[in-house]
């Protein structure tokens, strides 16, 4: 559906569909170029959309629908078995995550998987949990035709590619008394203690959020209504139709480059290049190229994304010679230097110079 790449350089995000029948195919197809444009409108997905390949795997239903929709009495013959009312909560839209695996192995290298109920309801769920042979992480579902679904999809993105916790509580669900917990946008800690223990978003404290308002300590989150603090009053992770606050919004482009690299070529590199070629390479707006021979920087040719290794002076001499393309993703949306790490790569050509 989406072609940014090779699959080794790019996040592959695969949906799969339910409740489609043989006939409804093209339906699904149409659904997911219609959800994948809403959830990339939405940041830091809409700042690197070139990272992503997007694949739809067709998985043919009996029945058109799924079940639990509209009364939790309708049952449908499907593919996944995608249903409502998943553990009587009528919103929970769970599925059959072996089946889901069966279908999404048959897309190359599955990172991330989103499973599409053709439904209209309200509902979706998120698996992070799973253990897959596959090695995607984790599976969204959410309805084709929900006019919230794709605002769904994003927030269990969140969990599975950005590893955030809900930052809601249930109403008298008490007061947290456990550990620390790992995730980045939940913390014991205070304000202050987090700054004066430079723990969680403490490189964020006091910054103005994307989701409204200053980052800071709100009481609240993880399902508890005390004991645990979030960083801003109301993000993506609290309540559909936010975005992500500042942390969050650090955390999913740490999981969009644990799959994705911040620099790819449709230019193999493990073979010679000729010194006429074309050599081109993407990235996103935020990270910029440099370009070295024999491993000194050609200052012209900075920020380019195509070059010729004649133009950037490799001399025809018969000699061993190498152009290699370096970028690092200097975005302001990432803080913590573990994080940067992620955010560069290089890649090298032999040229041919006879």
């Amino acid at each position: 559906m989406v072609n940014n790449g090779p699959v080794g350089s790019k996040l592959d995000v695969v949906f799969v569909g339910d409740g489609y029948t043989a006939a409804q195919q093209e339906d699904f197809h149409a659904d997911v170029r219609a959800k994948w444009a809403k959830m990339t409108a939405v940041e830091p997905y809409a700042s690197y959309t070139g990272l992503f390949n997007v694949w739809a795997v067709d998985a043919v239903s009996h029945d058109s629908g799924v079940s639990g929709d509209p009364t939790k009495d309708v049952v449908r013959d499907t593919a996944l078995n995608s249903a409502f009312f998943c553990e009587g909560t009528e919103r929970l839209l769970c599925v059959d995550t072996d089946k889901v695996e069966s279908y999404a192995a048959k897309a190359p290298a599955a990172d991330l998987v989103v499973e599409l109920s053709n439904s209209t309801k309200y509902g979706g769920a998120g698996y992070n949990d799973i253990s897959s042979q596959v090695g995607y992480d984790g599976i969204a579902t959410a309805s084709s035709d929900n006019d919230r679904s794709d605002q769904i999809a994003v927030h269990e993105t969140g969990h599975s590619l950005g590893k955030l916790a809900d930052e809601y509580a249930y109403g008298e669900s008490g007061t947290y008394s456990g550990p620390e917990p790992a995730q980045a946008n939940l913390s014991t800690l205070s304000a202050d203690q987090m700054t004066a223990q430079r723990q969680k978003w403490y490189r964020w404290m006091g910054q103005e959020s994307p989701d409204g308002g200053a980052v800071g300590a709100f009481e609240g989150g993880g399902y508890y209504e005390h004991g645990l603090n979030r960083p801003t009053d109301n993000s993506i992770m609290r309540s559909l139709g936010r975005q992500f606050n500042l942390p969050g919004r650090e955390a999913m482009i740490a999981g969009f480059y644990r799959y994705a690299s911040v620099l790819s070529s449709p230019v193999p590199t493990d073979r010679a290049v000729p010194r006429g070629a074309r050599i081109r390479v993407a990235l996103p707006a935020s990270a910029r190229v440099r370009w070295y021979v024999d491993g000194r920087e050609r200052k012209a040719a900075r920020g380019r994304h195509m070059v010729v290794p004649r133009a950037l002076g490799v001399p025809a001499d018969g000699r061993p010679h190498t152009v290699t393309a370096r970028a690092i993703d200097r975005t302001g949306a990432v803080r913590d230097p573990a994080v940067r790490k992620l955010l560069s790569r290089s890649l090298t050509w032999r040229v041919a110079t006879y």
